[in-house]
């Protein structure tokens, strides 16, 4: 990654983009991260007005994205004209009653493809442009789960399928050379350092079932964590929401037990919780789908128990270790008294490459202030956890 020279790949890119479209009219479609844009803004350069740039509004971006993502690239120096296309109430109806996250997956990536060609046909575009990354074809063709945006390297053939011809422009490249590529264009900070987002956006940080309810909740949640903890500086931090069910018949004494010896706490202070939903992990190169535990420790004084991250992680090991049913271990950083239908993971880990990934130290101050700020915005939500698994054997992503 030292020798990667962002001006080099962008002169060298923008010949092969001229070279593979030709004189075409070619679509991408814009999420907001920094994939896609810088997809779009290279694309650009390459073939001028002949780039239709679309915003597909899919209910699962962030809260009032598709907006500000129009407005950046519409400015100078891009100066990439992009519409968006309001088709919430179609994939909500796809993804209904759906609670497995890879029939999630498979059907976002049905029902986006769907529309992308049926926009394509509209636009008189014969190409897409997408911004898939080595990442993204690792992990589909490894098995751990299926990236929406891969479709040749596991045998669909677009042009057959979709009526159109896909141009990859940034397969070749890791997170941090995409992000070189965006600062070396001009990109904002606020583009060229977003978060990474998923392709199938906020629906695979809903665990379990989509609700709009449940989605709403997320939206809040996912503000107030991205603002919270920017200043730790994480490579990806983020909110998940679980339904606030517990998987009925589970013996949970042996998980009780092992907290109670390795952080030398009396065992009664110590709850688990196993959740009804189940979460993806990885499990020698390929995925696993496990069960998720909460822990909620009890201090002499009844509030939560706040022991250094480092030794929850150990703590997770050694859990995960003795029960390999189990994907991920979160702990509890505050919770009401009341039940509520959801509760909220807050996710954030240091990762060069996303194939492996750290769980970040994150302060119990900023961990607690976050809590607060979501259970206060969200009246539905009865307890926040923090997500203590590495990857592996958990994701990033919980789905």
């Amino acid at each position: 990654m030292e020798d990667f020279d962002p001006k080099r790949f962008v002169e060298t890119q923008v010949e092969a983009i001229r070279k593979a479209i030709g004189s075409q009219k070619a679509l991408v479609a814009v999420s907001g991260g920094v994939d896609s844009t810088t997809c779009a803004v290279l694309t650009r350069r390459a073939i001028g007005g002949n780039l239709v740039c679309v915003i597909l509004d899919d209910a699962f971006m962030r809260e009032g994205e598709p907006e500000k993502v129009a407005e950046i690239l519409a400015k100078d120096p891009f100066n990439v004209p992009v519409k968006i296309v309001d088709v919430r109430e179609r994939f909500l109806n796809a993804m209904k009653g759906l609670r497995d996250a890879e029939e999630k997956r498979k059907k976002f990536r049905e029902t986006f493809y769907a529309v992308l060609s049926e926009t394509a046909k509209k636009e008189g575009c014969s190409i897409l442009v997408q911004g898939t990354i080595r990442a993204d074809i690792v992990e589909t063709v490894g098995g751990v789960k299926t990236q929406h945006n891969v479709l040749e390297q596991i045998g669909i053939n677009p042009m057959e399928q979709f009526g159109f011809k896909v141009v990859e422009p940034l397969l070749t490249l890791y997170k941090e050379q995409v992000r070189m590529v965006a600062r070396h264009l001009g990109l904002p900070p606020e583009v060229s350092e977003r978060q990474p987002f998923p392709g199938p956006g906020l629906s695979v940080r809903v665990v379990g079932e989509i609700r709009p309810d449940k989605l709403e909740a997320l939206k809040k949640a996912t503000t107030i964590v991205e603002n919270n903890l920017a200043e730790h500086k994480p490579s990806q931090y983020f909110a998940a929401i679980i339904d606030n069910e517990e998987s009925p018949g589970q013996s949970k004494t042996h998980v009780q037990e092992t907290v109670a010896r390795l952080l030398n706490v009396p065992s009664r202070n110590v709850h688990v919780k196993i959740f009804k939903d189940k979460a993806t992990g990885v499990k020698g190169g390929e995925r696993s789908y496990g069960k998720i535990v909460g822990i909620r420790i009890a201090a002499a004084d009844g509030k939560i128990f706040q022991t250094p991250i480092p030794k929850l992680v150990s703590l997770q090991a050694k859990i995960t270790s003795e029960n390999p049913t189990i994907t991920r271990v979160l702990y509890t950083v505050d919770e009401l008294p009341e039940k509520r239908p959801y509760v909220i993971s807050i996710r954030a880990v240091q990762t060069k490459d996303f194939l492996t990934a750290q769980v970040s130290e994150i302060p119990w101050k900023t961990l607690e202030k976050t809590a607060e700020e979501i259970m206060a915005k969200c009246p539905n939500v009865s307890a926040v956890y923090y997500d203590v698994t590495p990857k592996p054997p958990a994701t990033i992503e919980m789905e």
